[in-house]
């Protein structure tokens, strides 16, 4: 089976109906800097960050790494994606024999109740899953994000448990796209 770490990177873009899921460029810089400075996109990720330090330690080109995905909606940046390994003290065993990848989302407020997220994610799992069929993908959120857990089963995640982490309860779930058994 494929690894994730080995796949070519960065892949095409990925095309939606409305969006399109591409590598960072230098002109995404300022949607890093708003959508880690927003105190709204702040409430489920443990707060926003001070807007001049973002100036400063944000790089030129910002989140140019393997996995994230900047979400283009109109030729503007409008949020990012990220399929992962989790780090393995993290890992829930679901599948022990491979790295578990996680789904991430952020996106800036004004996106956010346009079905953009729901777009997105299925998107990244469709291209996840072939690369690499059957292989799980985790999530984790707050419970008390509500728009996160509709749209965590929207895309199919089973739960798998609740714990308490960073002063909240969580909500871990899986995606597979092996059919059931």
């Amino acid at each position: 089976m494929t690894e994730l770490e080995r796949v070519a990177w960065p892949p095409a873009p990925i095309r939606t109906e409305r969006l399109v899921l591409r590598e960072s460029e230098g002109r995404d810089r300022a949607g890093f800097v708003e959508l880690f400075a927003s105190p709204e996109v702040g409430t489920y990720t443990g707060g926003s960050r001070p807007r001049d330090e973002l100036e400063r330690v944000v790089p030129e080109v910002p989140g140019r790494r393997r996995g994230l995905f900047v979400i283009e909606h109109g030729g503007t940046m409008i949020g990012i994606i990220e399929l992962n390994r989790r780090d393995p003290e993290r890992r829930s065993k679901v599948r022990p024999d491979t790295g578990e990848a996680e789904l991430g989302y952020l996106l800036l407020p004004e996106a956010w109740g346009h079905g953009y997220a729901a777009e997105s994610c299925r998107a990244a799992l469709g291209w996840f899953a072939d690369l690499l069929p059957g292989e799980p993908v985790v999530l984790t959120t707050r419970t008390d994000n509500e728009r996160s857990l509709r749209l965590a089963a929207k895309l199919g995640f089973t739960e798998v448990r609740r714990y308490v982490e960073y002063g909240a309860e969580q909500w871990f779930g899986v995606w597979s796209s092996a059919p059931p058994r």
